[in-house]
């Protein structure tokens, strides 16, 4: 496991001079996962925050190999390139070991992307396929998607006296990939980045499909402030609504155990998104809330034999 200082060494991947906002939880994952990789990197983008502010023609903010693709295809393209590659090499036209890597946000990976990312697991293809989830589609603007936490505000789940904000619990994607009994699959967090490398690197390791979901705040689409990205990450573990865990070879292992739970309102009342939920008549919405997260991490609790 490289150390900080080496990795710090390392020539960026993903430069700077790209048009994310300031803030953005998308770019660190991406750099976080990025300084992990050993080998050449292909990397494969679907349709996004992270693709459109980092390849605005004629520009790119990529040192590696990049291709752009539509919002549900991306896994489908790896896949494909993951074959030839393997093809040319056993024919002996090619040399050497790549990295692949997809990143979708949860928009292009919950969601729209969801089918080909399935197909691309259940058939084991040799890559990485990385979520940064914001928790919306924040490119096109702040819809509710299946990963988007209940009670949340967005502009197609707007809070107001009608609904309390998104009326459904999230999608726990990580328990679906991870049911395709694929090598390694884990969940991740930038605020822990030794944790998140680690497991970046263990994932890239492994031969055939491996996943890992991340945690990417969005200031404008949380409303939080930009510079408090890290800190609201870090409450997002620690309340655990975003457990840190891993399943390897269909082990699950927890790999972070707040000393103290805090309360979710901790990580609720620092984003904008879940102001409402604080004024007179929405207990029963935070009640609820809690109680979701307690039983989640009960679950995870009892997979990881930590009950």
């Amino acid at each position: 496991m490289a150390t900080l200082k080496e990795m710090s060494r390392k020539e960026e991947i993903l430069t700077g001079g790209h048009r994310l906002c300031a803030g953005c939880g998308a770019s660190i994952v991406a750099r976080q996962v990025l300084s992990a990789t050993q080998n050449p990197v292909v990397v494969a983008l679907a349709t996004g925050c992270l693709e459109v502010s980092t390849t605005i023609y004629p520009h790119t903010a990529w040192r590696s190999s990049y291709i752009h693709n539509a919002f549900e295809n991306v896994a489908a393209t790896l896949s494909g390139v993951e074959t030839a590659f393997r093809a040319l090499k056993k024919r002996g036209k090619l040399e050497g070991d790549f990295d692949f890597i997809a990143f979708g946000g949860d928009g292009g990976t919950y969601d729209i992307g969801l089918q080909s990312l399935s197909g691309a697991m259940e058939r084991g293809h040799d890559l990485l396929y990385v979520c940064y989830d914001n928790g919306a589609y924040m490119n096109t603007g702040i819809q509710r998607s299946s990963a988007t936490p209940s009670g949340a505000d967005t502009t197609t789940s707007p809070a107001g006296r009608v609904i309390p904000g998104k009326r459904e619990n999230r999608k726990e994607l990580t328990d679906i990939i991870a049911a395709h009994n694929i090598p390694y699959v884990a969940q991740a967090a930038p605020s822990n980045w030794k944790d998140m490398t680690r497991k970046a690197q263990k994932a890239l390791e492994s031969d055939g499909s491996t996943f890992l979901n991340t945690l990417a705040v969005c200031p404008r689409g949380w409303r939080t402030a930009e510079e408090k990205g890290i800190e609201i990450t870090k409450l997002a573990v620690d309340t655990c609504f975003w457990p840190l865990f891993e399943v390897e070879n269909g082990k699950w292992k927890l790999n972070y155990k707040p000393k103290e739970k805090l309360p979710l309102v901790e990580w609720l009342k620092v984003q904008g998104r879940f102001k409402h939920l604080f004024q007179k008549g929405n207990e029963e919405m935070l009640e609820k809330m809690q109680e979701y997260v307690d039983q989640r991490w009960q679950k995870i609790l009892r997979l990881c034999g930590e009950e």
